[in-house]
């Protein structure tokens, strides 16, 4: 792809770009329908059942049939990259390096196809679903270069000062063997695939398990590393609920480390069990986050509302990183809310495969019904829904899960400015001054992202003060979303995540590896 893809330049691809996925999806919808298996010790495998799956966006489309494993399979599964463990662990820098980077390449090879399987099974639309793929090979390939950066993280220390000996010292970085990766449904190929690109550079082998809305995202990634030659047991994937397979994983002895992306209720009884074992081992937690956007008196409303509803309303508010909380000076919040209507009017709502269509259907029924359940609560306790709260169920869009992107004002102690809906809703609040809004901004046990609009003065003072892992400022592009691989490290603060470092960040790989020093006297 000679287009440069991130989630910040997206917005004005090439023609040739459009060209190219329509081409993929027609050659994908022909496969639709087809059975998909686990992949366990370097084979593909069927499960020890298998469920059908179908399309948000048409619940009459038949994604495919997708094998589910068991217990046992699941245990097969920990065994063989236990076994595979101590070789891979061997295997030279430069081999794992070399495997990481065919895998991106094969991702990029296959960007189309894999982007286009995506929107049929999450709804998102095309340059959303282009731009994880791309991130995912983004994540191969920033992995594999900055573990050749840090050398390995091995470091030769001074020797002591002790007469007549020579003693040598040095710092070596050592993985812990079976990483267990649980991934989400919203980015089931980003995702999934940074957290496993992290494990295996740094030599430990990776059990994986895909949400289980979105096998086939997790399939088609795994599809990508066994056709890039790793060794059998180095990677496994499987399918299944997380109460049965993900609880499996999670309590295995053999798992020596979890990254775990989703709720902030499962992500902590995961870090709370990888605390309480024999010993504590590594949890690697990215959760949730209820994300707020301060708009001062001092803002540029066009570009505030443009980042606004860009990050409201981006592939249904379905994004750890969407904004759900605006504070507005109530010198401008009129203005904005009139600037707000009109792009939220403008919106193109409709099957996302389709070019003209921004924003496609929420992803799941679970998500549906509470989308129901929220449009009750916003107009009550104060609350004064300015744009939709209704299902969309017009002509074709009745047989998927379409909502409308709804903006609601609200005073600050509405109970559901505290509450992560995960759906197309935003919230707003009247403030009387930046600091007031700041002060709501933080009242959250969820710190993920942030984002301001405002004078320069405002902007330091927003930076000085929120308490949020990724922030942005001024950014017509997102006001909250957009973070990508080598530009913006993605983890959070609080809630939001486990260890105070960032995704794709200059200390993430380290998270993987445990330190050994050693000193050798002559």
């Amino acid at each position: 792809m000679s287009y440069k893809l991130t989630y910040a330049t997206m917005f004005d691809p090439p023609a040739d770009l459009h060209v190219r996925f329509d081409a993929a999806l027609a050659g994908i919808e022909a496969g639709l329908g087809a059975a998909h298996t686990l992949h366990i010790d370097g084979k593909d495998c069927a499960g020890a059942d298998s469920e059908q799956r179908r399309s948000p966006i048409d619940q009459r489309r038949v994604l495919g049939q997708f094998a589910l494993a068991n217990v046992a399979q699941a245990n097969q599964a920990m065994e063989a990259a236990q076994a595979a463990f101590a070789g891979w662990r061997a295997t030279s820098l430069a081999e794992r390096v070399r495997l990481l980077k065919r895998v991106a390449a094969l991702i990029e090879e296959r960007v189309y196809s894999i982007a286009a399987a995506l929107t049929l099974e999450v709804g998102k639309n095309r340059m959303e679903a282009l731009g994880e793929v791309q991130e995912t090979a983004d994540f191969f390939r920033h992995y594999a270069e900055d573990f050749e950066r840090q050398q390995g993280y091995d470091h030769v220390l001074p020797d002591d000062p002790l007469p007549g000996f020579r003693s040598r010292n040095r710092s070596v970085m050592r993985p812990y063997g079976v990483w267990v990766v649980i991934a989400p449904f919203n980015f089931p190929f980003a995702l999934a695939g940074g957290p496993v690109a992290a494990a295996l550079v740094t030599g430990n082998t990776v059990v994986f398990k895909s949400a289980s809305d979105t096998p086939w995202s997790g399939r088609l990634l795994a599809d990508c590393l066994r056709d890039a030659g790793f060794p059998p047991g180095a990677f496994n994937y499987l399918n299944g609920n997380g109460s049965e397979i993900g609880q499996t994983l999670v309590d295995h002895p053999r798992t020596a480390g979890v990254t775990f992306t989703g709720s902030f209720d499962v992500g902590m009884r995961i870090y709370r069990a990888m605390a309480a074992g024999a010993y504590p081992r590594p949890c690697i937690a990215e959760m949730g986050g209820k994300n707020a956007c301060v708009v001062t008196a001092n803002a540029d409303l066009e570009r505030a509302a443009t980042g606004i509803v860009r990050s409201a309303f981006g592939m249904g508010g379905q994004k750890c990183s969407a904004l759900s909380r605006v504070y507005a000076d109530a010198t401008i919040a009129d203005a904005l809310i009139e600037n707000l209507l009109a792009k939220i009017q403008a919106l193109r709502i409709g099957d996302p495969s389709l070019k003209e269509n921004w924003l496609g259907p929420v992803a799941t029924p679970n998500a549906l019904t509470n989308y129901g359940r929220y449009s009750t609560l916003l107009a009550q306790y104060g609350g004064r829904v300015l744009a939709g709260a209704r299902r969309l169920d017009d002509g074709e869009l009745a047989h998927g899960y379409f909502v409308a992107p709804t903006l609601v004002e609200a005073p600050a102690d509405h109970p559901l400015f505290r509450e992560e809906m995960f759906l197309p809703i935003v919230m707003l609040c009247r403030v009387k001054d930046r600091e007031e809004a700041l002060r709501l901004a933080n009242d959250s046990p969820l710190g993920l992202t942030a984002g301001c609009y405002g004078s320069d003065d405002d902007l330091e003072y927003f930076f000085e003060h929120i308490e949020a892992g990724v922030t942005y400022a001024n950014r017509p592009q997102g006001a909250t979303t957009g973070a990508w691989p080598g530009y913006q490290p993605f983890g959070g603060w609080k809630g939001s995540g486990s260890t105070g470092k960032a995704i794709a960040s200059f200390y993430y790989l380290a998270q993987y590896l445990r330190e050994q020093s050693r000193t050798v006297v002559e």
